[in-house]
């Protein structure tokens, strides 16, 4: 059976994958940032995930502003990196399972969440500066994504409780597939940032520490968290954070923190990563 053996979670600034593709990352402001995911690197490749169900929000790349679905699952073979105004990231293609994202699709809306359903979509950083904070440059991603786009773009986005019975019932569905699989289920996007107005630059680090504390050790009661709090603390693209707990929805309540890293500022934006394993 398939099995979700982790989570992970981290922000996608889009600056860090600038940085990588033109051959900054080892310059003094970003090589401690990347430095970060050097054991999360290696971790990866001693894991060997087959797939990893991968949430990220879309920049207007695949879905205009006419139409956004607040859930999309992508049941594509594969998806080509987005050109989001200066060409595509100079990354590979992005290999899917289509077969186990049907599978989540049918379980998962008949336990009542309605996804739609997309067989056509390019990918944006949201999801590419992840796999690349993870596995860095090859020729080939050495893993299979199915890409979960969550709308935190266009009032209004689905709440932290939602996303947090989402990764649940993303994890009963996974459970039920019969192909034998490692799966891991990535959130991404946060943490602190405001990209606009009065407030452009806002980075809370207190604030930011303490919602890791308890995505960790109290993801029921985080869950709970009003919108009004992720935009007056952590800015107007803090929401991005409720979807991290779709990640740790679909993991045991009890988890092992293998690593935990923090970082300001990277491009204005503070950047949260850790990695949670199943204890089972």
């Amino acid at each position: 059976m398939a099995r979700i053996t982790a989570g992970v979670a981290t922000s996608h600034v889009p600056a860090i994958g600038a940085a990588l593709d033109n051959g900054r990352s080892a310059e003094p402001y970003w090589k401690p940032l990347f430095a970060g995911y050097e054991f999360s690197k290696q971790w990866v490749s001693r894991q060997k995930p087959d797939v990893a169900v991968l949430v990220y929000n879309d920049h207007a790349s695949a879905f205009s502003l006419d139409i956004v679905p607040t859930f999309a699952i992508g049941c594509s073979a594969a998806f080509q990196p987005a050109d989001e105004g200066w060409g595509p990231r100079p990354v590979p293609v992005v290999e899917g399972h289509p077969e186990l994202a049907s599978h989540i699709a049918q379980s998962v809306i008949q336990q009542d969440f309605d996804l739609t359903i997309i067989n056509r979509m390019d990918v944006d950083h949201g999801l590419t500066v992840p796999m690349s904070l993870m596995f860095g440059q090859p020729e080939r991603w050495p893993i299979r994504v199915i890409p979960l786009a969550v709308n935190v773009v266009l009032f209004p986005p689905p709440s932290g409780r939602r996303c947090f019975e989402l990764g649940k019932a993303i994890r009963r569905a996974v459970d039920s597939f019969d192909e034998d699989l490692n799966v891991q289920v990535w959130g991404t996007g946060g943490m602190s940032h405001q990209l606009q107005g009065p407030r452009a630059g806002l980075i809370n680090k207190e604030w930011d520490n303490r919602w890791l504390d308890r995505l960790i050790d109290d993801p029921d009661a985080l869950a709970q968290m009003p919108h009004i709090e992720y935009l007056r603390e952590a800015g107007s693209e803090g929401v991005e954070l409720v979807m991290w707990l779709i990640m740790r929805g679909a993991l045991d309540a009890k988890v092992r923190t293998v690593h935990r890293f923090y970082h300001v500022p990277a491009s204005n934006t503070a950047v949260g990563h850790v990695i949670l394993e199943n204890g089972s």
